[in-house]
């Protein structure tokens, strides 16, 4: 019967409110004080049932809710023939509860948009070749899957045929699709635009990016900060509090209806909602942004971060070495690209691939006597020709002569962080490239909105030679760079700038970094929705999009803002409402209730505001 009850307490409201206007309608309109009497009584009762129910559930577990005020407040109208207030305050409380529901089922909108993106089915091969349409929950790992334009892509695989365009925006927040082929990794819950694909299922299931990133945003919005658990403890001895307070004022001024308006008035419920509709509002927006935070305690840290430390390779640059200058000294540089690409294209080496897609199609000339020079590069026969690339120590080696022009274009390119690769044909220097990883785009504007947003310290941390660190650190205006630094070297720097009472946020790849990651106040990957990228850190950007890291500082940010602000409405309204009970004449438990009501209302309006912030 109780079950039954609390389930019909809209349909109750609704009843209340009836029966509320027909009382007044009788006794405004037609003189009948049985009528107005009569619905007031029947108002009141039917209203305060669900309301009872729920303050004996509270006291079972040994907590006075608001529940309990509301209850005892309204059996006191009772008492004094007070069948109006009664009627209006259950009959407001009920309303207020079905649209704080309504509202914050909003500031959970973007879980609940999330979980309906899952895909439900997915076109699976089956032994006789064709494809049948089967539940998405039948997909085991290593079945080929159909992809047709429209579709979702039902796990996280990897294209074996075709080509298309993946709008990726649930997994990255990105909105401008990617480019897919053959061997490039697709996500469940992302959508084919154009083109068909067949894939193979590499993750099904809850194992997937798409399902662990519900799963991340679910248990942060479920989280509690340090705010929320002090103002449940407040409101856990504060609600007896009220009822001992007015209790006393009963005894001293025996008057009972100045009492049960006290208990109204003090009910805390902006104060307890304030906080976590704040916090919900915006792991929601980072959610719909490629900013997964995980949980209310990241926002409440991110948000008072004063130091960031970066790995640089991945971070702050690109993370994949490409020819950034060139000098030639031939009349004839296509033919010289043409024997380095020969040469180059039977090497892994990462330079190696940074030239060869460099240089693009050419003309490949066979490639004879080939000797790799251990920490120097190679030296072959090419159509003929003695053909040696390398450094400058293999060009030594190999007596090639460095005139003062080749000197100087040397130191500039060092200068500027570059690895060097100098090419000669038959004794003469041919070539000079400079390779070196690429800083992000955008990346520099993007550091400057972390110091209009309050950072105080920049620092790159990285493995690479001190030389290039601080060409980049002096590039992007950091703080302070520091090279030659291994992992444990990182996390010990990191210790060092906890020691002096800074705040740090870490940003890394998520895997070599780990400890750095998880030793900082804040973790931050750069994941591109990768397993340890998820699980090691506190904050991941989706798809390694730099540009999301403003967007995450400044959410915290306004998140902890409109907790304060929250908490300020709520202690606010109370103590505007109970000093309006001694120092005024106008207020008694209706208009009390509304405010009340109001108040939450307001909070969580205010709160949902996170769900449309973007950075200016």
């Amino acid at each position: 019967m109780q079950r039954f009850i609390l389930s019909k307490k809209n349909h109750i409201a609704l009843i209340s409110a009836i029966l509320i206007i027909i009382a007044f309608t009788g006794e405004l309109g037609f003189k009948n004080t049985n009528i107005f009497t009569w619905s007031l009584i029947s108002a009141s009762l039917l209203g305060i049932a669900p309301i009872a129910i729920q303050a004996y559930q509270a006291l079972k577990v040994k907590v006075v809710s608001i529940d309990v005020l509301v209850t005892i407040a309204v059996g006191g109208a009772f008492l004094i023939k007070n069948y109006e207030e009664a009627a209006i305050v259950t009959f407001l409380f009920l309303f207020g509860a079905f649209l704080e529901q309504r509202t914050l089922n909003k500031t959970r909108s973007a879980i609940k948009e999330l979980t309906e993106m899952a895909p439900e089915s997915a076109l699976k091969q089956m032994e006789n070749g064709e494809f049948e349409e089967v539940e998405v929950d039948e997909v085991d790992v290593g079945d080929i899957l159909l992809v047709k334009t429209g579709a979702k892509v039902p796990v996280d695989g990897t294209v074996l045929t075709g080509e298309g365009y993946v709008n990726e925006a649930s997994i990255t927040g990105e909105p401008v699709p990617a480019s897919k082929k053959k061997g490039s990794k697709v996500f469940a819950g992302t959508i084919l635009e154009n083109g068909t694909i067949q894939i193979v299922a590499d993750r099904v299931g809850e194992d997937t990016t798409f399902g662990k990133i519900i799963e991340l945003v679910e248990e942060a919005q479920d989280s509690k900060s340090k705010t929320e658990r002090f103002i449940d403890r407040f409101s856990k001895y504060y609600t007896p509090a009220v009822l001992v307070f007015a209790f006393l004022v009963w005894l001293i001024s025996r008057d009972i209806e100045l009492a049960i308006t006290i208990l109204v008035l003090g009910c805390p419920g902006a104060l307890v909602i304030g906080v976590p509709v704040s916090n919900v509002a915006g792991i929601g927006n980072g959610a719909r942004n490629g900013v997964l935070l995980k949980g209310s305690e990241v926002i409440h840290a991110f948000s008072k971060v004063d130091t960031i430390a970066f790995d640089k390779t991945g971070t702050l640059t690109i993370g994949n070495p490409k020819v950034a200058d060139t000098e030639f000294y031939t009349n004839n540089p296509a033919e010289v690209l043409s024997y380095l690409a020969s040469v180059e294209n039977e090497s892994d080496h990462p330079l190696a691939k940074a030239i060869v897609e460099y240089i693009g199609d050419t003309k490949l000339y066979p490639v004879e006597n080939t000797d790799v020079v251990k920490g120097g590069g190679i030296v072959a026969r090419v159509d003929g020709h003695w053909f040696a690339v390398g450094n400058v120590t293999l060009m030594k080696q190999e007596n090639i002569r460095l005139d003062e022009k080749a000197l100087e274009d040397i130191a500039r390119f060092e200068q500027k962080g570059n690895s060097l690769v100098l090419t000669a044909v038959d004794g003469e220097l041919k070539a000079l490239m400079g390779i070196r990883d690429q800083i992000r785009p955008g990346v520099k504007e993007d550091l400057q909105k972390l110091k209009r947003l309050g950072v105080k310290n920049l620092i790159v941390l990285s493995g690479d030679n001190q030389g290039t660190v601080d060409l980049v650190a002096r590039e992007l205006g950091l703080t302070e760079a520091r090279g030659n630094m291994l992992p444990e070297n990182k996390a010990a720097y990191i210790a060092e700038l906890q020691a002096k009472g800074q705040i740090v946020a870490f940003i890394g790849d998520g895997v070599n970094d780990s400890p750095s990651l998880a030793l900082a106040d804040i973790g931050i990957a750069m994941g591109s929705g990768t397993d340890v990228a998820i699980e090691t850190s506190d904050i991941v950007l989706m798809n390694s999009d730099f540009s999301r890291l403003p967007h995450a500082l400044g959410l915290t940010k306004a998140t902890a803002g409109n907790m304060r602000q929250n908490i300020l409405i709520a202690v606010g309204v109370v103590v505007i409402l109970l000093a309006s009970v001694f120092l005024s004449e106008w207020m008694n438990m209706s208009i009390g209730m509304l405010a009340h009501e109001a108040s939450i209302l307001v909070v969580i309006l205010n709160g949902m505001r996170l769900l449309r912030y973007k950075l200016r």
